[in-house]
């Protein structure tokens, strides 16, 4: 039962209208404001055409017939289907101009969200799933999506046909206005209730739904580990059970509307025996003609189907505050890690110099509230076109020195330099295109080889694209793929084998041509042989540029310039590897321990 709490204070709805949300809202429709004037334009003049077909049945009732007149009565009747036409005209285009209408807006936003999601800071996606932040760009927008399409705008339509009707019927005979009006407090009662009951259910449905898509995602993800230890039938026992539960939820809302509609229905009936009876009464007294009452049945038909389609969006509008709520918080998060106002300048090439001063940092809190530290006052230098490796146990703060240098993170004390510049006071950009990291865990597109090495970057072309995968030995792999360079690789690169797609990370490096190059254990899931290929490889590779080795395994390290051995978060020891195992510290225990595992 550990799911049925996934993301449930994600879809809690909030108030039916909020005014500061709705303002901010419309403010998405500024650039289009002429369109938006023309739809409801579209719409008033739509729900004119509402009035005009019972006006014209007065007059053919009440004069054309009585006197005879056929030509008046071919008129009124080529009147009547023209109005028809137009208003169905009107309504087409209506209907293409909102939907457009949402569309863009929701182009907008949906571009808004994807750019600011760009730039926040890898502290938010460490600590958002990735299903929720999803939501937010696919189901949130396309809630948004319906109010601008087929709410916000139409409303007014409806909005209009009312009071276009209330004016013609007041104006045609105020009594028996009043007399079809007398069944509004009841329609408002049941709306108010269906609107109570309706709320209820489409919360359901979004919470079930959410626990319903956080279960899926959780098992795909893991598919293998629920083969591996047969979990296929208790997965589909849960997934039944809370599909079931979804369904429930459904089938709610299905029913609360299926007894909403024959009630509005039962209402608007009620009024037109109302008008019947009271309508009829009048002609036999002579205060009303036969062609006002049917012009009056016609009205009340039409009345209350804007009062159904208000109902309803009464539950759209209330789904887009909750989803509004949700995307506006995510685009009002401060982006943490930013330009500096009055960014410095590098020198080009740089030279590569790196320098680390009582850095200290933490990616959490204590329970105690204090700083859960992962780094400790490190300091080191690394000097131009050095190899410098770090190792260190699993948690010691290997990655995270990385993390700190490219700023994926801001040290918490302390100071971090590239040829003597802080690195908060350069450009992103400028920081980030002089250093190239190859991780052990690679990321691959699924578009095709030649992508992934260039990341769609105009300044490198095919040639150097293969230049950098023959250098590297990835080539004759990659010339065996049935489409070589131009072969799509899959989810993550599904298609490749971790020796292949560490290969295409490294050519990926190769091509982007940075003075410092970051290794972060890139050679830790590859075979001996394809190890031996990057190797040699890397050597060329690193000669002339500044390097850091993150490495679990010494034997990768031996040939460094230097080392620095890293122990909870302290820089402990710091020399070759030949000092280093004279020093008999915490180097000489590690490559004690890997050569002892390794014989054995």
């Amino acid at each position: 039962m550990a799911d049925t709490g996934i993301h449930v204070e994600e879809e809690a709805l909030g108030k039916a209208y909020d005014a500061r949300l709705m303002r901010r809202l419309l403010r998405y429709l500024r650039p289009y404001e002429l369109p938006v004037v023309a739809a409801v334009g579209l719409l008033m003049l739509g729900s004119a055409m509402e009035v005009v077909g019972p006006w014209l049945t007065q007059i053919v009732i009440d004069r054309a017939i009585p006197a005879g007149d056929y030509a008046l009565l071919a008129k009124l009747a080529v009147a009547y289907m023209g109005a028809v036409v137009i208003g169905a005209a009107l309504q087409y285009g209506q209907g293409i101009l909102t939907t457009w209408l949402g569309q863009s807006v929701m182009y907008d936003l949906r571009t808004e969200i994807f750019e600011r999601f760009q730039r926040l800071d890898l502290r938010f996606f460490d600590r958002n799933p990735v299903g929720r932040l999803m939501t937010r760009i696919t189901n949130d927008v396309e809630t948004l999506n319906e109010l601008f399409s087929s709410g916000v705008v139409s409303v007014f339509g409806d909005v209009f046909t009312l009071l276009f009707i209330v004016v013609a019927m007041l104006r045609m005979d105020w009594r028996l206005a009043l007399v079809a009006f007398s069944v509004l407090p009841l329609v408002f009662i049941a709306a108010f209730v269906f609107r109570a009951r309706i709320r209820d259910a489409y919360r359901d449905i979004r919470v079930r739904l959410a626990r319903l898509n956080a279960f899926l995602h959780e098992r795909f993800t893991g598919i293998r580990v629920v083969q591996l230890f047969n979990r296929e039938e208790a997965d589909a026992r849960r997934h039944e059970e809370l599909n079931a539960h979804y369904l429930e939820a459904h089938l709610r809302s299905i029913t609360y509307y299926a007894l909403f509609f024959p009630v509005i229905e039962f209402f608007t009936a009620i009024a037109l025996a109302l008008i019947l009876w009271y309508g009829g009464v009048q002609i036999l007294a002579g205060g009303v003609t036969v062609g006002v009452v049917a012009a009056f049945l016609q009205y009340a038909r039409r009345f209350f189907r804007p009062i159904q389609d208000l109902s309803e969006k009464y539950n759209l509008l209330q789904g887009a505050m909750a989803s509004s709520e949700r995307v506006f918080k995510l685009l009002d998060r401060e982006i943490a890690i930013v330009d500096p106002p009055d960014p410095l300048e590098l020198t080009d090439p740089v030279r590569g110099a790196i320098e680390f001063r009582d850095v200290w940092f933490a990616y959490g809190a204590r329970e105690d509230g204090e700083p859960d530290w992962v780094l400790k006052g490190v300091s080191f230098r690394v000097a131009p076109g050095e190899k410098m490796a770090i190792v260190g146990h699993t948690g010691a703060g290997k990655t995270t020195v990385i993390n700190l240098l490219m700023r994926f993170y801001d040290v918490e004390r302390g100071q971090i330099l590239l040829d003597g510049v802080p690195i908060g006071r350069l450009r992103l950009t400028d920081l980030r295109t002089r250093i190239g990291l190859v991780l052990q865990d690679v990321f691959l597109f699924s578009q095709d080889v030649a992508y992934n090495i260039r990341l769609g970057s105009p300044d490198i072309d095919d040639a150097r694209v293969r230049r950098a995968a023959e250098r590297l030995g990835a080539a004759p792999f990659i010339e065996r793929l049935e489409e070589g360079y131009a072969q799509s690789l899959g989810e993550r690169g599904s298609t490749l084998s971790v020796g292949e797609r560490q290969l295409v990370s490294f050519a990926r490096a190769l091509a982007f041509d940075p003075e410092i190059l970051i290794l972060d254990e890139a050679t830790s899931s590859v075979d001996s042989e394809i190890e031996e290929k990057i190797e040699r490889a890397t050597d060329e590779l690193l000669k002339g540029r500044t390097s850091l080795v993150i490495a679990h395994r010494l034997s990768t390290v031996q040939n460094a310039d230097r080392i620095l051995v890293l122990h909870h978060g302290e820089l402990r020891e710091e020399g070759t590897h030949e000092e280093l195992l004279e020093h008999g510290g915490l180097y000489a225990r590690l490559h004690e321990l890997q050569f002892a595992s390794a014989v054995g």
